[in-house]
């Protein structure tokens, strides 16, 4: 590399571009495509208040960051622009970026502690009763909403079924997961009332780890303090709350996405149509097309480097570019093929600090795609595919809605029916039983006839439970409610 390189910082910010505002907002897959014609697999780029970082766009060069904490720590105190005074307090990127005494900003023997602890609690998980506990929640849901005919997947199935199933894996009294459910929805949306969700959310899970001392059980809760790792109460208060936010947030875009993948892609119609097809196979092909983070923020270089033929210093900030890695050119000439069964996207991450969720996360959103199929086999989209819009922050990319129409099924009937058999949801699930049915109502979906179609009534606050509480009036808002007004608007 020549010495005469410029650096991130000798970059002049004018010919930059940013990471949020129209552009980035309106069409990010369309941005990650330019800026790698324009730099390769690197490429610099602007954050909020026009701070310098590097976006690694190549598949390769994502795994090489990922799988190098000695060249790219996890530490964001090592970046310049804090050590520097450059990032205001009130920025958007501190609740991403400002550290924070848990394992995702940890490496060495800190993150091998608390993370082993999370591993280890995780790995304990009974993945056949999870898959009870989202048969049930799927039933109850459908039951909700069954008898009308018509719903929005995304607010009264995606948005619910994981942060159910969740509760009851780290081990809250069932009464929680309806309150829960609303505050991480509020959370997740930033509203004016995310400051109170969040309170709600920390107060009850201080609630179970003071009842968890006395009274353990088979749940993550119990396991994260017993672990010989030594957790303090905070520790695994603070790590049980990015468990259940994280998880939550990502495997509901991943019910999302696949749900309107199994519907409005040709691609799925044609395997489905031939019985061939799992719901497993759907997810791997949308973690690869929709991953549900489009990057993750960040690394942050501990000397001198270079990645992807550009210089690196020590102090840059790396952001991980997991949609742009999965569609590089080098590892996908041809977007159109299917990848069933092919697992090295980078949705999960790779390294020390890959998603020590994934195989629950995965579970919940196949158990539940199935047993939705399973008890409304005619699902179908209820207004044109071109119709459907999205929500994008620089972060992530949301599905705003998928109104769908199906026989109507009586609530008794929903709740009551049978779980499907066969193997744990970590196995391969056939949804061939349902195909037929699903691929005939899904060709026809798209042609106007239903374009006037309800998109499916709301679940209101109270379709689970009681709303999360109200903000007090003129209460400031927060890092927290900062944070999540820019990661999912």
């Amino acid at each position: 590399m020549a010495a005469a390189e410029p650096g991130l910082d000798e970059l002049p910010v004018e010919g930059l571009r940013r990471l949020y505002g129209p552009e980035a907002e309106a069409d990010p897959a369309g941005l990650y495509e330019r800026l790698r014609a324009e730099y390769g697999e690197v490429a610099p780029v602007l954050l909020h208040g026009d701070l310098p970082a590097w976006l690694v766009l190549g598949h390769s060069a994502n795994l090489t960051v990922m799988r190098t904490p000695s060249r790219f720590s996890r530490d964001s105190r090592r970046w310049t622009a804090f050590q520097e005074g450059r990032v205001a307090a009130d920025s958007p990127l501190m609740p991403v970026i400002a550290w924070q005494p848990l394992c995702v900003f940890a490496d060495g023997a800190e993150h091998r502690r608390l993370r082993g602890a999370v591993t280890d609690g995780l790995d304990g998980t009974d993945r056949r009763g999870t898959r009870r506990f989202v048969n049930r929640y799927t039933a109850e849901l459908v039951a909700r909403f069954g008898a009308t005919g018509r719903a929005d997947l995304v607010s009264q199935f995606a948005e619910h079924l994981p942060m159910l199933v969740l509760t009851q894996l780290v081990g809250m009294p069932e009464e929680y997961g309806p309150r829960l459910v609303e505050a991480a929805r509020d959370l997740m949306k930033g509203t004016d009332t995310a400051i109170a969700s969040n309170d709600h959310v920390v107060a009850s899970l201080g609630r179970m780890v003071e009842r968890k001392r006395t009274d353990p059980g088979p749940d993550l809760c119990s396991r994260l303090m017993a672990h010989d790792a030594g957790l303090t109460d905070q520790e695994v208060l603070e790590h049980l709350r990015v468990v259940l936010l994280a998880a939550n947030e990502t495997t509901v875009n991943l019910i999302a996405d696949t749900l309107k993948m199994i519907l409005t892609d040709d691609r799925f119609r044609a395997h489905l149509s031939g019985g061939h097809m799992t719901v497993p196979d759907a997810l791997d092909q949308v973690l690869w097309d929709s991953t549900p983070m489009l990057l993750i923020a960040g690394r942050w270089a501990t000397g001198e480097t270079v990645l992807g033929g550009r210089r690196i210093k020590a102090g840059d900030m790396l952001l991980l570019g997991l949609a742009a890695g999965n569609v590089d050119p080098v590892v996908r000439p041809d977007l159109a093929k299917p990848l069933h069964g092919n697992r090295s996207h980078l949705s999960f991450g790779s390294g020390p600090h890959e998603c020590p969720g994934q195989d629950i996360g995965r579970a919940i959103a196949e158990s539940g795609i199935d047993r939705l199929l399973t008890l409304l086999p005619d699902l179908r989209l209820a207004v044109p595919e071109e119709e459907l819009t999205w929500s994008s922050a620089w972060l992530s990319r949301h599905l705003v809605e998928l109104p769908v129409e199906f026989t109507p099924v009586e609530p008794e009937v929903a709740e009551q029916a049978p779980a499907p058999s066969g193997p744990p949801a970590a196995e391969p699930v056939p949804v061939a039983a349902a195909a037929a049915a699903v691929v005939a109502a899904a060709v026809t979906a798209g042609d106007g006839a239903n374009a006037g179609a309800s998109s499916g009534e709301g679940d209101g606050a109270g379709a689970l439970g009681e709303a999360a509480p109200a903000s007090p009036s003129g209460r400031r808002r927060g890092w927290w409610a900062a944070f999540l007004g820019w990661f999912r608007r």
